[in-house]
């Protein structure tokens, strides 16, 4: 005896082709939602309305011994694409099932706004939570559909969005009754949206904005230490390449900085310290070293959008760049590419009489690698010393209408000086 699982859009009987509409008819029992039976008021089948699902699993073994039993049951769209199909799939023998997919809502959806998606992420948070949405956002993905429920509204994921701080900017694409004659497919700006009120079925859409070049920030009521997240451009394909901006905020004080100071910023990534650095103390100057161009020309643009003229970027690998750069009286080191004890002994070597070096770690590894190598300094140098502060924060994030901690990566500061 075969199941029939049927999928069906918002346009109803008229979505089902001539062969899938006979097989409704001769349907002697018919499984679906209140929405789904809706669309056949007048047929003469056994109807089950969707509710315990175990139930109706047991339901229909009980209709499958019946002889000549017909067995439909109708589902939104694809049955299989995060919908009834994996369930029965997983509790029927698959000689026992048929599939009859229509187009699923993610496909409309794309093809309403003109945009190719097969590289698109998949993400459904009807009755799930927003974690693997939030793990997407941070790592920068391109295009994402986002399958909502009552709870996880388009209002909460742009609450969330915002929560985020994001360096990445994504528009934000509401489509309402997809495949319906009423539907509404539209791109919102997130204050907009905080107004509106959404049709119930409904999925978002969320595409990745090239980042802009060259495009000065407004500093009016700009932070003068401690700057959000989202103002610096940074790598398209990985966002959360950054040092966080509270674990900056801590970098920068234990950094003891002083006007007119030569700094060395060695894998500065973005060049969000050394902007920040370069802010504070006009009169000093930075040297921001960055290994890859892509970097480079990062660090450049951020430096053009904060309007800072004291950052000297630097293209070249540590160690060797660094014997090229004046003396520091200060170092931070937020990247090594494995070459963090060579790192350090040039920093060592070039470093001021009275120099302090910052480095953060999110790797046991690279911070036993510094340990040894001041402990190797100590013993012929008792000048030199050191201090540890680990950091764990948490950032609260909107999930529903509750609001939870979720936790940044655990990062270990690491503070070397030595006395002058």
């Amino acid at each position: 005896m075969t199941i029939n699982i049927i999928g069906i859009g918002l346009d109803g009987i008229s979505g089902l082709n001539e062969s899938v509409r006979k097989i409704v008819e001769r349907a002697t029992l018919l499984v679906g939602s209140d929405r789904h039976l809706r669309y056949f008021p007048n047929h003469s089948a056994e109807t089950i309305v969707l509710g315990d699902v175990i139930e109706i699993i047991a339901e229909i073994r009980q209709h499958l011994d019946i002889p000549n039993s017909c067995i439909v049951v109708l589902a939104s769209g694809d049955p299989l694409f995060f919908g009834l199909g994996r369930l029965l799939v997983a509790h029927f023998p698959a000689e026992n099932l048929r599939f009859y997919p229509h187009l699923s809502c993610v496909q409309l959806a794309f093809s309403r706004i003109k945009i190719p998606w097969q590289d698109a992420k998949i993400i459904s948070v009807h009755g799930r939570s927003m974690d693997n949405l939030v793990q997407a956002l941070q790592e920068g993905v391109e295009k994402i559909a986002v399958l909502t429920d009552h709870n996880h509204t388009p209002r909460a994921i742009a609450s969330l969005l915002l929560a985020l701080d994001l360096p990445t900017k994504y528009q934000f694409w509401v489509c309402e009754n997809v495949g319906s004659q009423d539907e509404r497919v539209q791109q919102w700006s997130i204050d907009k949206l905080q107004q509106e009120i959404f049709a119930p079925l409904n999925l978002v859409v969320l595409l990745r904005q090239s980042r802009i070049a060259n495009q000065p920030v407004d500093l009016t009521n700009l932070p003068f230490l401690g700057i959000p997240d989202n103002y610096f451009l940074s790598y398209d394909d990985h966002p959360g390449l950054m040092t966080k901006r509270e674990v900056r905020v801590l970098i920068l004080t234990e950094l003891s900085l002083q006007p007119e100071q030569v700094i060395w910023d060695i894998g500065a990534g973005t060049g969000s310290v050394s902007v920040e650095i370069a802010r504070l103390f006009s009169n000093s100057i930075v040297y921001a070293v960055e290994k890859t161009a892509a970097g480079t020309s990062l660090i450049e643009e951020n430096c053009r959008r904060f309007q800072v003229n004291n950052v000297v970027s630097i293209h070249g690998h540590a160690p060797e760049i660094l014997y090229h750069l004046r003396p520091p009286h200060r170092i931070f080191i937020g990247g090594s590419s494995g070459q963090l004890r060579k790192i350090l002994g040039a920093c060592g070597m070039r470093m001021l009489p009275g120099g302090v070096i910052v480095l953060g770690f999110t790797t046991v590894e690279n911070l036993h690698n510094a340990l040894s190598w001041v402990e190797d300094r100590k013993k012929s140098d008792h000048s030199w010393n050191y201090r540890l502060l680990q950091v764990h924060l948490s950032r609260s994030m909107p999930i529903a209408n509750l609001t939870r901690f979720t936790p940044l990566n655990p990062v270990t500061i690491m503070v070397i000086s030595r006395k002058s």
